[in-house]
């Protein structure tokens, strides 16, 4: 699972950085050697939540909700998390990316005049943001500051981000976005618990990984899982990626392979062992038995 906040840092040649604070701000420069991994299909994660712009080229972000083909002129936000991205090898891929933790966002929201609407119960992962003329704008503001030979003061920065927050915030197109960001302020830690547990328990991420996006210690997030679920967060994830599997081999017609890969384990003979001990048959078995659609 690579963590996509370090590959960028690990690679400074791909692109112009400029940091402040716990935040990131940097622009690929589309070579094609830019890439995540030298495989098509790479899962990473990311312990911020993370805005970007499509200056040009082309990556799949897949989620637990669904697929997203993102292009030049399309921005998104994605929550802390993982998904799985699928590369195009023929292409580069330039992107503007602002990596903003939750504690960033909440305080600058509670600067915000005019408030936002109410929460909802549930958030796709990805969420497409409206490409507005405001938008826009902001992101051809950028352009200077990574042209520049020069490190802009970090108050500056500081500002860029807030500006970006504020900015979609206050766009009533982005109404999926606006009740997240309502939630943020509002909703208790349990249920945050629950909403990053049932986005990414289908990605190979190590318990304490998704401690961290649960913005707790191991221990305090194994405390406060059994609390929530009555039950230990490593059958829990054990239980929800086996159902998982099974509908991906019995009703999408996925490999064995692809089905491990995209239920969270480690590797192939790790799913099949667990899946032969709980069903008491194996992967293979069930895909035999399982007619081809036509």
């Amino acid at each position: 699972m690579v963590n996509l906040l370090e590959s960028v840092l690990k690679h400074p040649e791909y692109s112009r950085q400029f940091k402040c604070g716990n935040s990131l701000i940097t622009a690929f420069n589309c070579p094609l050697t830019a890439r995540f991994s030298p495989d098509r299909f790479t899962a990473l994660w990311s312990h911020y939540n993370y805005i970007f712009y499509v200056i040009d080229g082309r990556k799949i972000w897949h989620s637990a909700d669904g697929s997203y083909d993102l292009h030049k002129g399309k921005c998104v936000f994605v929550q802390k998390g993982a998904s799985i991205i699928e590369q195009f090898f023929d292409i580069g891929f330039c992107l503007v990316v602002f990596f903003i933790p939750d504690e960033f966002i909440c305080e600058t929201l509670k600067t915000k005049f005019t408030p936002l609407c109410n929460p909802s119960k549930s958030y796709k992962p990805v969420m497409l943001l409206d490409t507005s003329e405001m938008l826009a704008t902001f992101f051809l503001s950028m352009s200077s500051y990574f042209s520049g030979t020069t490190e802009p003061d970090q108050r500056l920065l500081e500002l860029k981000f807030r500006e970006l927050i504020l900015t979609i915030a206050d766009n009533p197109r982005n109404t999926e976005l606006r009740s997240f960001f309502c939630s943020l302020l509002h909703d208790p830690q349990s249920v945050s618990l629950r909403r990053v547990m049932e986005d990414n328990y289908s990605f190979n991420l190590k318990l304490e990984q998704y401690a961290q996006l649960c913005n707790r210690s191991l221990s305090a997030f194994k405390r406060d899982f059994q609390k929530l679920f009555d039950i230990s967060p490593g059958k829990w994830l054990m239980e929800k990626r086996l159902n998982h599997a099974i509908n991906l081999l019995s009703n999408q017609y996925k490999t064995v392979s692809e089905t491990a890969f995209e239920s969270g384990f480690e590797n192939s003979s790790h799913f099949s062992r667990a899946f032969k001990e709980r069903y008491g048959i194996s992967p293979v078995a069930i895909k035999k038995s399982i007619p081809m659609a036509s």
